[in-house]
């Protein structure tokens, strides 16, 4: 008897991960009906609890070494999905509005389900023939949905930070002037990017991991609106390109982080073909709303932009990963990370996605997104987005309503407010009361956070703090936004009551 047939007699094999159709069925049917339930019950749950990081290890029983012996799988995965559900924040919550992550869509969990069973190496397409083609037709799609020309290119990728240096590192390639890649950014002149002081910061990342160093971005100042003062940037390319730099990149706003603002995107577009410069749009999170009537005008110009980062994790309401880029010239693509020929099957041109993307082995992103593009429709999508932004305007009416609280601003479906008591209202412009109106904001947020109720951000608008509420939820109803409103005002209430210093108070 050879070493194989000792190690393996009968041609049996002990394999503790393996699960016959029988067991995988009954398992999978345990756990979508666990599941089920526990969706159904987040409405009535708290958006988060209140643990300590110890309390979380604990709960999970995750201090401990790993097992020597393993455990059924069945127990296993009931256990995991309560505690997961006890511990967790919930992004799903009807009043979940912070930062800029979305709901997700049923039909997504189970596209990522299907997507992992395939398992399909999305780097080659001899790989993942199927999932390569869906991935095609997804950014085909998108940029369809969004305004872009015909032919437009473009890979899923992790979400809006990886979707922007994508687009970062192909200007690089295709406005250097020389071979970038081969010689580096030392073989030329030192290269600038230009963009608003409002712009995410993937773009000192994206400078940094390029090898420009983040002072080669020029942050160009906003004026009203939050929008990049576009004369300010004609006279920072002027400036740099006569002390003998190579601006190559101007990116635009399409919903900033903090208030949804959109930078006048035509007037850019105008000024790069000018300045024959690579104009890049981060419209991550407001992208999508260009597809929807009411939406600011400025967004029709995404179809001018030689490259657009746009997230479905976010406004198509997709599971966590989906980003996805979008490059108008596929050989771009190419020239910035292909190290291959183009590839021929059976006499037509494959896409191998490690062509056009810093990865090589990839996962099946496209799948969930381009289920749920096939389960809505274009129709579907303008729909449940323009309900977003409307809900936005239900809280801007609720906060008005309410003499506690003061609106700032409401854009695409953000809305900034923060708590002003009454008698405080003539005086806010005082040093001293508006610095204490941003340590009750602050300690509004915190409480808000923690408590349960509602889960809001923050945001700094010209320096002061405010609340922020992001409608990126296909749960969220109108008496959700009555709620956060009432939760904001009673928090600030009580704990004005509590913080404001005597110096601020009634007859002081």
């Amino acid at each position: 008897m050879n070493r194989a047939e000792s190690a393996f007699p009968g041609n049996h094999r002990d394999v503790p991960l393996a699960m016959d159709a029988p067991a995988f069925r009954s398992l999978g049917h345990a756990l979508v009906d666990q599941l089920a339930d526990l969706l159904a019950s987040v409405p009535a749950r708290p958006v988060t609890h209140d643990p300590s990081p110890s309390e979380v290890r604990r709960a999970l029983e995750l201090d401990g070494p790993l097992p020597e012996e393993g455990c059924a799988a069945g127990p296993l995965l009931a256990e995991t999905a309560s505690r997961l559900f006890e511990h967790s924040l919930f992004n799903g919550h009807p009043r979940f509005l912070g930062y800029i992550t979305s709901s997700p869509a049923p039909i997504g969990m189970l596209g990522d389900f299907l997507a992992a069973a395939v398992n399909p190496n999305c780097g080659a397409w001899t790989l993942s023939p199927a999932a390569s083609e869906i991935e095609t037709q997804t950014v085909r799609w998108i940029a369809q949905l969004i305004g872009c020309p015909a032919g437009t290119s473009g890979l899923m990728v992790s979400g809006g930070n990886m979707a922007n240096m994508v687009g970062f590192w192909t200007a690089r390639a295709a406005q250097a002037g020389w071979d970038v890649r081969a010689g580096g950014v030392a073989a030329g002149p030192r290269l600038r990017a230009y963009a608003s002081a409002e712009t995410h910061t993937w773009i000192q990342k994206a400078a940094d991991l390029a090898g420009l160093g983040t002072d080669a971005v020029r942050f160009v100042p906003t004026h009203d609106g939050l929008r990049m003062d576009v004369d300010a940037l004609e006279r920072a390319i002027a400036a740099d390109r006569a002390a003998g730099e190579r601006p190559f990149l101007v990116v635009g706003t399409a919903g900033s982080v903090s208030t949804g603002a959109v930078d006048d995107l035509p007037r850019l577009a105008a000024l790069c073909r000018r300045e024959s410069l690579w104009f890049h749009v981060d419209g991550a999170y407001g992208g999508f709303a260009a597809a929807v009537d009411g939406a600011p005008a400025e967004l029709r110009a995404l179809g001018e932009a030689d490259s657009v980062a746009v997230d479905p994790h976010k406004w198509l309401y997709a599971p966590l990963e989906a980003g996805c880029a979008l490059v108008r010239d596929h050989d771009a693509l190419l020239k910035a990370f292909s190290y291959h020929p183009p590839y021929y099957l059976l006499d037509e041109r494959a896409v191998n996605y490690f062509d056009l993307g810093p990865q090589n082995s990839r996962g099946f992103r496209a799948l969930k997104v381009w289920l749920a593009l096939r389960q809505a429709g274009a129709g579907g999508y303008r729909r449940m987005i323009a309900d977003d932004m409307a809900l936005a305007r239900v809280l801007a009416d609720e906060v008005r309503a309410r003499p506690d609280l003061e609106l700032q601003t409401v854009e695409l479906s953000i809305t900034t407010y923060r708590c002003l008591p009454r008698d405080l209202r003539t005086r806010a412009a005082e040093n001293a009361v508006a610095e204490y109106l941003d340590a009750l904001n602050r300690a509004v947020v915190e409480r808000m956070q923690l408590g349960g109720e509602a889960f809001v951000s923050n945001a700094l608008l010209r320096g002061r703090y405010v609340l922020r509420s992001c409608v990126v939820n296909i749960h969220t109803r109108a008496s959700d936004m009555a709620v956060v409103a009432d939760v904001s005002a009673r928090l600030g209430r009580e704990l004005d009551a509590t913080m404001r210093p005597v110096a601020l108070r009634p007859g002081a």
